[in-house]
């Protein structure tokens, strides 16, 4: 398995991970970047995580070609590759696997045998997309979308709870305001900072989670939160966020990496969505509530709103946050 170069997707991909392990009982190793390693560790269904120390756009010909002569001597019998771009294909032909499965994408022929066309008004979703690879081309579609499922440390998951002081009996809100993909997925952070604020009003204790590159946005939030918010931004690697998210109740979050996380340890998602739609990269599990607005500039799927009113965030209220968090816990 080549897999993709984002949190989200990878998270994502776990449905087809399990669907080739329940229907073909297949032993299932994936090909990622460094980063991913310790997420896809956390998938039962993975027998071995091999890195490819490439960097994300990095094309790298001599690498690729090392990594794919080392897993010839494996004898690996099919190949699925979930990028669409030319270079991913590379290390499976370099391996000589077989069977080389992926959908048309940059000229790729040469490199894939087994090459699909994606009819995007059938397969309208990113995990979709990927668990239709696992099945023969004739195979009905869409298919069934396994929910993805983390595994949990427990025993990381005690320690984080001392050594960053977040012990309490209150039940704990964790927000994430970064996204990866640019400032139009992103919740305004004075937005933020008041639904913790409220939140905290109301007994919840909040933590704000995200990497190190978010952590002026923490900063931010605590600062309009009034204090009422931890946060921790910079503070946990991703397989910490892991442990943490499913020690936590609800996760207020954009289209992000991390609630796609969230979703997979049994979080109540709340996912707010501004340039991209929950039609495409909807949380996965039935304990989600989405706010979207469907305005008629969305989704554009631009890292910047291109109209410079940024309406589609702007006007999802701190209330509606508050009112999912509370209709939740009171079902």
């Amino acid at each position: 398995m080549i897999g993709p170069s984002w949190v989200g997707d990878m998270v994502m991909a776990q449905g087809l991970f399990i669907a080739l392990t329940e229907q073909e009982g297949a032993r299932v190793d994936v090909v990622a970047p460094a980063w991913s390693l310790p997420l896809i560790r956390r998938m039962p269904e993975v027998s071995e995580a091999v890195e490819l120390p490439v960097a994300h756009g990095e094309i790298r010909l001599t690498v690729r070609r090392r990594v794919g002569r080392d897993l010839a001597r494996r004898g690996y019998g099919r190949a699925i590759v979930l990028p669409r771009s030319f270079k991913s294909a590379l290390i499976p032909w370099f391996a000589r696997i077989p069977v080389r499965t992926g959908y048309v994408g940059e000229m790729r022929f040469a490199l894939l045998n087994d090459v699909r066309r994606m009819d995007s008004s059938v397969l309208t979703q990113t995990a979709q997309r990927y668990v239709a690879l696992g099945y023969p081309a004739d195979a009905p579609q869409p298919p069934v979308v396994p929910a993805p499922r983390l595994r949990v440390d427990q025993d990381n998951q005690s320690r984080l709870m001392t050594s960053l002081g977040l012990g309490g009996p209150d039940p704990v809100v964790a927000v994430m305001p970064g996204a990866e993909y640019g400032p139009a997925k992103c919740w305004p952070l004075e937005y933020f900072g008041a639904a913790a604020s409220k939140l905290a009003d109301r007994g919840y204790r909040v933590w704000i989670l995200g990497s190190g590159r978010d952590h002026a946005a923490g900063q931010e939030i605590e600062r309009h939160a009034g204090g009422a918010a931890t946060n921790l931004c910079g503070q946990t690697e991703l397989e910490d966020a892991i442990d943490l998210l499913a020690w936590a109740r609800h996760a207020v979050t954009n289209d992000s990496g991390l609630m796609h996380v969230a979703a997979a340890v049994g979080c109540h998602v709340i996912g707010i969505y501004g340039s991209s739609t929950p039609a495409y990269t909807p949380p996965l599990t039935d304990r989600s509530t989405v706010r979207y607005l469907g305005l008629e500039c969305s989704p554009c799927f631009r890292r910047e709103c291109p109209l410079g009113h940024l309406r589609c965030l702007r006007e999802i209220p701190v209330t509606d946050v508050i009112d999912a968090v509370e209709f939740f816990d009171a079902a």
